[in-house]
């Protein structure tokens, strides 16, 4: 799997910036019933940043602005390769990097941002939904609050996940609502389907392309992928 992966790709909508799918060690947390990315890891560093390596060379510095994102949290990768993104950022005149982690890496944050003092860091949020009971009780995300102040404190960017079952339209706008509200930006998943039991719902997606889908499409703080794949990264 990891081989066929597709790790460059440029994002040329909305906020145009170029995006690399790097490979950690994996994912420390490993609960969250609907994900299996963190099958897409290894444990060998240095093979880890020759991956690493061949996908950031392709960074050109077109727009200033580059994402990273791996199956898990920025600070699972290896040290070689968090070097190497800084030196290739500045030499490709990089303003502005996104990186992603878990909340429970939260106070982590301010070490990365001095790490990544030379660009405007923004940390994105795997959150999925504010709506506590689905998020910890069914998802089993791991974050123990439910304040949306606090939740975003520390993070600049914030990933939802659609279509599952127990959301429904009004769910759904509420957490567009609270993720704008409290987030510069917003990344909406669709749930698609993968190993997990945790399967997509075709009737919230359904209601999720009807309602929610044409009244944030052209809003340039929304991305939205229907398919994972959308951003032209993974497999």
């Amino acid at each position: 799997m990891t081989e066929q992966m597709q790790r460059y790709s440029v994002i040329e909508d909305k906020r145009k910036r170029e995006i690399v799918l790097l490979r950690g060690r994996g994912c420390v947390y490993k609960k969250c019933t609907f994900c299996d990315y963190y099958l897409d890891s290894c444990k060998d560093e240095a093979a880890n940043f020759a991956i690493n390596k061949a996908a950031l060379d392709k960074v050109s510095g077109m727009y200033g602005d580059l994402e990273v994102i791996n199956s898990g949290s920025v600070f699972e990768l290896d040290s070689t390769t968090l070097d190497y993104i800084n030196t290739l950022g500045k030499a490709k005149g990089i303003n502005t990097l996104h990186f992603e982690a878990h909340y429970l890496y939260r106070n982590q944050i301010p070490t990365l941002r001095e790490k990544f003092r030379d660009f405007d860091l923004k940390m994105k949020l795997g959150l999925e939904t504010f709506d506590y009971n689905l998020r910890e009780n069914v998802l089993r995300k791991g974050i123990a609050e439910s304040n949306p102040q606090v939740i975003a404190d520390g993070f600049d960017e914030v990933n939802l996940l659609f279509g599952l079952s127990g959301q429904s339209v009004e769910s759904m706008q509420r957490d567009m609502r609270l993720a704008l509200d409290y987030f510069e930006r917003v990344c909406v998943n669709i749930m698609c389907d993968n190993t997990t039991a945790v399967k997509p719902d075709e009737k919230v997606i359904g209601e999720f392309m009807q309602h929610i889908y044409p009244k944030y499409i052209d809003n340039q703080r929304v991305d939205i992928l229907v398919n994972n794949t959308d951003f032209g990264v993974g497999d």
